[in-house]
């Protein structure tokens, strides 16, 4: 089919009088950046955005969301499917979540994971689900399915402030957060999975940093690090074993300990309180990326600038910092100038020798253009699109590169390719005079270029993000 189809082609370009030719002409390196933003569904923070939306609303505001991101050049969207031992898909393990439902175990209708997949990779996104492993429920009140985990397994849940927690040591509830994981990703075709800074829930802490609650299960912090670190390893083993590119990524609380590095202060403990040792997650490289919480100013005690170098500093997987638009000309920071975005995303692209990118807490500010930071970000940063920088240390296989066609029509050009086994995407560059453009396609293998560009290049991008030397052709 796809064979006739370049045929047709050629001759079209024939009957045209323009044609395009092989060339020796070498594309620019593809540009490599991940852009992201977090999308919450608990308390209705991102998506959906109100208790009793109907499916096709709720669909609605998915595909808005995803227009935003693609209209800014962004590539991944990280989208919370387990907000508290419940699922924001069809799942055998847990119960349907009530914050797309609005009572748990009632399906909303459709699926709102397999729905998401399918409307960003059509736009060119990744799709990282995020879980929270070990949450039960925020607020002890909240009302629960039959088949939830505090009425199937009550002997290893703990009240802790208000909330009701999995004890994260339990054989049980690791066996649970890992089966619940490995069923998404052995059944859906997500790019990543994510879990976030909850391991232990945070205490409330005194001025001098000591934690005015204990979690109750008599352990000791050593022994809670041992089985948060458990977790993770195995984790990162499961998923590389099914399936090697799928990225693996965390997003701690930005500060490992109080003190580190010098001159940076802090109430929580995150290593002793929530018993969180993320730089050795990050060294013994159980993760494809982290990406540490660092709302705070560049000028600060808390400094953004002197955290990102500090954590891009031990260890050799990306570190791609969580920036807070939503704190943007917020109660919580009170006058944060757009300016101070502008800045923290220029630093992540400089500080550090890995990989760059960033992510947005949270969605919400984009949607709402909050200070008109989404003008800044396209202005300053995100003119061109960007793939997501490749994975080596999961593979170095670069894909074949794709054989091209293309004709002038009608002013414009067709771009046809052949397919390459293994790949999701391909990237489709274009020369106008000395100034390329990049685009990248997901669905498909044709696409129409506006206008009659000099030189169009196309490269085959595999599951690890590797991509094949560019198939260049040029205007006769």
């Amino acid at each position: 089919m796809l064979k006739n189809f370049l045929v047709l082609v050629m001759l079209l370009g024939v009957a045209a009088g323009q044609r395009y030719a092989p060339s020796a002409e070498r594309a620019p390196m593809l540009p490599r950046e991940f852009r992201a933003a977090w999308v919450a569904c608990v308390y209705h923070i991102d998506w959906p955005s109100r208790k009793g939306l109907g499916a096709e609303a709720q669909r609605a505001e998915m595909r808005a969301i995803l227009d935003r991101l693609a209209s800014m050049k962004m590539n991944a969207i990280i989208f919370q499917v387990r907000p508290n031992a419940d699922a924001v898909y069809q799942s055998r393990l847990e119960p349907w979540s009530h914050w797309v439902s609005g009572a748990q175990g009632r399906s909303p209708g459709y699926d709102p994971l397999a729905y998401c997949i399918e409307q960003a990779h059509a736009r060119g996104i990744e799709v990282h689900a995020w879980f929270n492993p070990f949450r039960a429920l925020p607020n002890k009140d909240m009302a629960t399915a039959r088949n939830h985990v505090v009425r199937t397994n009550p002997s290893v849940i703990r009240d802790f402030k208000n909330y009701r927690w999995m004890d994260p040591s339990s054989s049980f509830t690791q066996r649970r957060a890992l089966s619940v994981i490995m069923d998404v990703v052995s059944r859906y075709d997500v790019d990543g999975v994510h879990i976030d800074d909850y391991f232990y829930p945070y205490p409330d802490v005194d001025k001098q940093g000591r934690a005015k609650q204990i979690f109750p299960d008599g352990k000791s912090p050593a022994a809670r690090r041992g089985a948060v670190d458990r977790f993770v390893k195995q984790m990162y083993a499961r998923v590389k074993a099914k399936k090697p590119w799928v990225r693996v990524g965390i997003s701690p609380f930005g500060i490992w300990r109080p003190g580190v590095p010098a001159g940076t202060t802090a109430r929580i403990d995150a290593y002793h309180h929530l018993s969180a040792d993320s730089r050795k997650w990050l060294r013994e490289g159980w993760c494809d990326y982290l990406s540490p919480q660092l709302y705070w100013r560049i000028n600060s005690e808390q400094s953004y600038s002197r955290l990102l170098a500090w954590w891009r500093g031990q260890g050799s997987r990306p570190v791609w910092p969580g920036i807070s638009t939503a704190r943007i000309n917020s109660s919580e920071d009170p006058g944060r100038p757009v300016s101070e975005i502008v800045n923290q995303v220029s630093l992540s692209r400089t500080v550090g020798k890995n990989y760059v990118g960033h992510v947005f807490w949270s969605m919400d500010s984009l949607m709402k253009n909050r200070g008109g930071v989404n003008g800044a970000l396209m202005q300053n940063f995100y003119q061109e699109p960007a793939l997501v920088p490749p994975m080596p240390w999961v593979s170095r296989v670069v894909p074949a590169s794709p054989g091209v066609n293309a004709v002038v029509s009608g002013g414009d050009v067709s771009i046809a390719w052949s397919a390459v086994p293994g790949c999701q995407k391909y990237a489709v560059q274009s020369r106008t005079g000395r100034v390329w453009r990049t685009r990248t396609v997901t669905v498909g293998t044709k696409i129409r270029l506006k206008g009659v560009p000099d030189a169009i290049a196309v490269s085959a991008v595999g599951r690890s993000g590797n991509a094949s030397v560019a198939r260049v052709l040029t205007r006769e």
